[in-house]
């Protein structure tokens, strides 16, 4: 009910049929008015030219139309295709080609702050469903004329346009082979969102870490593009791929490039310390408690059997049962109304939790750390998935094997991370393997004068991004009188 077919005559002599084709709501209907129907069928040279068929379409085609893109299409399954993508066709009896014109409407979300990359200090703007709009953000960033874009449609049934954006020359033309030989192998029928793109491309399927990085902030993307990566946008989604992705990443904000390197690193650190604690805090609590209690200070060990007395489970199980929780009342959080969700999630986990100890169901010991557990996960948006997952793994070996359940699960962990690639790039790079070179960017963030390289294993050719000797000059009073 949507496809509209104005059919009419062209010039005031109406002699010679003709058509337009488009959906409704996807075309900009003052547009449509005002520089395509009026210039058809008021302009004299159509009746004064003795063209007609496609020569009359080649002359309307340069001289008559007044829309900024016209292109001339003569499949047939092409000219569908782009009035299904929301251009405006125009057809002429006689001719056997089609004169396809962007049409310019359709409601869209504008930009706004991205919920997923909120920051303090930096830009505010983030991408959008329109994968022209996502384009538009980064162009912006890169006003470079090696900024490239490489284009295909991915799904039989969808139609899903999909991107590869990079710099040329910064970025290394085997990747971009890569990309394209995995995207071309995607055969489909839909492809509704980024991360339908993501499972099929990605390195490791069966690991809990993503080797392909997102992002809905377009200056994030373009520092990724700027150091050699290549960016993967898809129309329908604001969230854009990029890769290779590697394991720092999930601790790097782009506040910490906007700020100071001082607090920028000291933040830095926390969130190390936090995935630690995210992972192994109930698994620690378990081990000690249940294997190496002579681990603990005496007063201490005489508080938790205090707390711990009466309580019907092991201390695994209090662990596995509060983690459950912590889980159900944050999905519940993030699938309500956001008004419904933050009280749901605050309010339960202050009444459970108390509930819980009150009926000696849980001991206040491991309320407190799945508490402070569940605080750390949430510094790390990028690794919540894997960080479940490594807290329940590290907890019933801790309740097994105890610390040595712990070191074994840390070990084959260290080990998997070290396997992995991402388009070839090694993973825990610059860590493994070792590059003192990039360690400006890694555990502390470096002023920008001592950033002089991209990163060793993802640059290519062009590894030096900054001149030598930019560091600001350290004026003394001294030196301040010498120089008057």
């Amino acid at each position: 009910m949507d496809l509209i077919i104005r059919d009419f005559s062209l010039g005031s002599k109406l002699e010679t049929e003709s058509a337009l084709i488009y959906l409704d709501g996807m075309a900009d209907l003052n547009n449509l008015n005002n520089n395509i129907m009026k210039p058809l069928m008021n302009d004299k040279r159509i009746d004064s030219t003795a063209l007609a068929g496609q020569e009359l379409l080649q002359l309307i085609k340069k001289t008559i139309l007044t829309v900024g893109y016209v292109k001339e299409v003569n499949v047939i399954e092409e000219v569908i295709k782009e009035c299904l993508s929301g251009s405006i066709v125009f057809l002429i009896n006689g001719a056997s080609g089609a004169l396809v014109m962007i049409g310019g409407g359709g409601e869209s979300r504008s930009v706004e702050v991205p919920p997923t990359d909120s920051v303090v200090r930096g830009p505010r703007e983030g991408f959008t469903e329109r994968i022209i709009t996502n384009i538009t953000l980064i162009r912006r960033k890169l006003k470079n004329p090696n900024f490239t874009l490489e284009t295909l449609i991915l799904g039989e049934q969808s139609k899903t346009t999909v991107c590869i954006a990079y710099l040329k020359g910064v970025v290394n033309p085997k990747l971009i082979s890569e990309i394209n030989r995995r995207l071309n192998r995607i055969q489909t029928d839909v492809i509704l969102e980024s991360g339908y793109i993501e499972q099929y491309i990605e390195d490791a399927p069966l690991s809990l870490f993503a080797t392909v990085g997102n992002s809905e902030k377009p200056d994030i993307v373009a520092a990724k593009m700027l150091e050699g990566r290549a960016a993967i946008l898809i129309d329908g989604t604001p969230f854009v791929l990029t890769v290779p992705a590697l394991f720092i990443e999930s601790f790097q904000s782009p506040e910490d490039y906007y700020i100071r390197p001082f607090y920028a690193s000291l933040v830095r650190i926390i969130r190390f310390i936090a995935f630690m604690i995210g992972i192994l805090a109930p698994a620690i609590y378990v081990a000690i408690s249940s294997f190496h209690q002579e681990l603990i200070p005496t007063p201490l060990l005489f508080t938790m059997a205090t707390a711990e007395e009466g309580i019907p489970f092991p201390s695994v199980m209090e662990a596995l049962l509060m983690g459950l929780i912590f889980e159900i009342l944050r999905e519940a959080g993030i699938r309500l109304p956001r008004p419904v969700g933050q009280a749901v999630s605050i309010v339960g986990a202050l009444v459970i939790g108390e509930a819980a100890v009150s009926a000696g169901l849980i001991g206040s010991p491991m309320v407190i750390v799945v508490a402070l557990t569940a605080i750390a996960s949430f510094t790390l948006p990028a690794q919540t998935d894997s960080e479940a997952i490594l807290r329940i793994l590290f907890v019933l070996f801790a309740g097994t094997l105890g610390v040595y359940g712990i070191m074994l699960v840390f070990l084959a962990l260290l080990v998997h991370l070290a396997s992995l690639r991402s388009f070839g790039t090694p993973y825990l790079s610059p860590l493994a393997p070792f590059s003192l070179r990039d360690m400006k960017d890694t555990f502390v963030r470096a002023p920008f004068w001592a950033m002089i390289f991209r990163p060793r294993a993802i640059s290519w050719h062009d590894p030096q991004k900054q001149e030598f000797r930019l560091s600001p000059e350290y004026v003394s009073e001294k030196s301040k009188k010498t120089r008057k």
